[in-house]
């Protein structure tokens, strides 16, 4: 399927997507501090079935924000919306990758009625604790202090397992230059917003759309037993855990993903 990109003017940021194929529509969010590319490996696959739309959030990839407001949660939730109304889209499946959860956790709060589905990604409900919250100070200020391209070190090793890493250092090199996309302006944002986001374990109890989780099982960011959390939480939910992937689960293992991903849109309606 042909793959038609363009750039949303919204809330005052420029907010680059990318849409491929026909059908009901798919959202994908990437996490910190990537792009929609996250995604790259998975648009065919999804696009022979489904009109797949992939987002870079402000400050990340090809999208830029104002100064006056480079990023929070509820500004990526509103930009991804935004998107949605710009391609005339008044529902869809919404997934989300890592920080991409909290976003969606935060759209759903908000606009529930847009979604037909939710796909959540090696992603977690919980607020960070004292340590997480530390570590992603620490990023924002390798980032204002290094450069986005300081960061690739301290990332990839938990995008990629040691094994992928080592067979396969394309894998490696194309993630990286996702992260040395992002403004530092982006880097700092997400990293506030993953270090102050709020509890949406209350938030999974609401959820009445069917709910898609997947989970690689050699994830150390947000481990698989977060997951299964989530899926005891929302009604209606299925986890798939993927062996041998890490953080960076869409990327790394596409090809599983891709099959449980077009099995499971197979029965949302």
């Amino acid at each position: 399927m042909p793959m038609q990109d363009g750039y949303a003017d919204v809330n005052g940021a420029r907010i680059h997507y990318v849409v491929q194929g026909q059908g009901s529509p798919v959202l994908l969010i990437h996490g910190y501090p990537l792009s929609g590319e996250l995604f790259s490996k998975n648009r065919d696959a999804l696009s022979q079935s489904h009109k797949v739309i992939t987002i870079d959030l402000r400050g990340f990839g090809k999208s830029t924000a104002p100064t006056e407001d480079p990023g929070s949660l509820q500004t990526y939730a509103k930009d991804a919306l935004a998107v949605l109304d710009t391609l005339n889209v008044p529902k869809a499946v919404i997934g989300g990758m890592s920080m991409g959860g909290p976003i969606v956790f935060e759209m759903y709060r908000t606009a529930p009625e847009r979604f037909s589905g939710m796909i959540l990604i090696d992603t977690i409900a919980n607020p960070a604790g004292i340590v997480e919250q530390h570590i992603w100070k620490g990023m924002a200020q390798k980032a204002v202090t290094y450069g986005p391209q300081s960061l690739v070190g301290e990332l990839l090793k938990d995008m990629l397992t040691g094994e992928t890493r080592q067979k396969m250092p394309d894998q490696a090199l194309f993630l990286g230059g996702l992260v040395k996309e992002a403004s530092v302006a982006g880097d700092v944002a997400g990293a506030n917003v993953l270090s102050t986001r709020p509890d949406s374990v209350p938030t999974l109890k609401t959820i009445t759309v069917p709910t898609l989780i997947l989970e690689g099982r050699e994830d150390t960011v947000y481990p698989p037993e977060f997951s299964e959390k989530m899926q005891q939480n929302i009604a209606n939910s299925t986890l798939v855990i993927i062996p041998g992937a890490a953080h960076a689960l869409t990327y790394e293992k596409a090809a599983e993903v891709n099959a449980a991903m077009v099995n499971w849109l197979s029965g949302i309606h």
